[in-house]
């Protein structure tokens, strides 16, 4: 019998929705599965989403140290504390098309990568109006208060350590799985660097690094690609501009003076073959890219993570010997400059990265949450 399974998530930042993504397409392999993604912030008013997700995404890019702030002391705050349940009675009425929704679908199951809808549910459940199993992904390799959500079915962790702090903070420990972070299929497919290199105008024998992105005190990419160019090693550097035009534009200028080292790229959906190219990545530590680097086998070099959830991103990385850190421009040339010069250090980090790589976390969620619905 066919199984229909609900993914909620909440477009603060790109990773919730990602992960569900993941999900959906990974459930595309079950052939008695169907799925439906929804977006929270599709069935809010305006002012709700305005404060939620667009304050969010502000916050973090203008007062980083700001949010960082906000986000350890929310975390040392009360489930029980009054501006927690004022917090959750908004979000309630905030969310009422959200229900209907759901209701229209009738899920057998519901996977949140946020933990909006969680808390949603969990006063659903807590009333008996809601009566199906709902499950929680972590998509950090860290665990924030407000993801300790009771009456779940069961929560997903993104490795031991935030199992560990699941149960320290009273989740049952046979409700929790450790099961990694979601990510698309395409980076758990084998991928050969010469047939990749080979589309991109790249050379496979060369060294190199993957530019995803900038962050406060480290500059624009533009800025990043010109430094590393010109400290005078011999690597390539493609260079993801998404969908930033002005940036691709200069970095096409740029890329004139380096014609055999420079290779920007604007939005594309194969950033799975992109990596497959490279030796190492420069990144932003969110939970979803730095899932997929692991899943590749590509060490990182981390720059200007947010205060907060990216700060220990971050951690862990450099922790298990799969990332170095960089906390500005400069610094981050030095750390390129270094790895071109120990080729054994990378080498070493690339093993620690594909150690720690969970590729196939969609299917082992799925496959959490079909056991249990078979078992009812």
């Amino acid at each position: 019998m066919s199984k229909r399974i609900l993914l909620l998530s909440v477009s603060a930042g790109a990773g919730h929705v990602r992960a569900a993504e993941a999900l959906r397409a990974s459930a595309e392999d079950y052939p008695d599965v169907s799925t439906l993604h929804l977006d929270v912030m599709d069935f809010v008013p305006d002012s709700f989403r305005k404060l939620y997700a667009d304050s969010y995404i502000k916050m973090v890019n203008a007062h980083p140290a700001l949010w960082g702030m906000l986000y350890k002391r929310s975390s040392n705050i009360k489930p029980t504390a009054l501006v927690q349940k004022i917090r959750r009675t908004t979000e309630r009425l905030s969310t009422r098309d959200l229900l209907k929704a759901i209701k229209e679908f009738q899920p057998d199951a519901i996977v949140c990568t946020h933990f909006l809808p969680a808390e949603i549910l969990m006063h659903e459940i807590r009333r008996q109006r809601l009566h199906v199993p709902v499950w929680v992904q972590v998509t950090d390799f860290d665990l924030h208060r407000m993801w300790v959500i009771p009456l779940m079915t069961g929560y997903f962790a993104a490795n031991d350590e935030i199992a560990y702090r699941m149960r320290a903070n009273g989740l049952p420990a046979e409700q929790i799985h450790v099961t990694g972070i979601p990510i698309m299929p395409a980076f758990s497919q084998p991928l050969s660097r010469e047939t990749c290199a080979a589309q991109f105008g790249l050379d496979p024998s060369r060294q190199t690094f993957v530019l995803m992105g900038g962050g406060a005190g480290v500059g624009g990419l533009e800025s990043v690609a010109e430094a590393l160019l010109a400290a005078g090693d011999d690597f390539q550097l493609i260079v993801l501009a998404g969908k930033n035009a002005k940036a691709l534009a200069t970095l096409k200028t740029l890329a004139e003076k380096y014609p055999t080292r420079l290779f920007p790229q604007g939005f594309t959906k194969e950033v799975e073959r992109l990596m497959a190219c490279a030796d190492a990545v420069i990144t932003k530590p969110g939970g979803l890219t730095t899932s997929e680097c692991l899943a590749m086998g590509l060490p990182m070099i981390v720059n200007a993570p947010i205060p907060g959830q990216e700060e220990h991103n971050a951690d862990y990385l450099l922790e298990e010997g799969a990332a170095l850190k960089a906390i500005d421009e400069t610094g981050l040339v030095y750390r390129v400059r270094h790895l071109v010069r120990q080729p054994e250090q990378l080498a070493t980090m690339a093993r620690r990265a594909k150690a720690l790589g969970r590729p196939h976390a969609a299917r082992a969620v799925l496959d959490v949450v079909l056991a249990d619905l078979a078992a009812r």
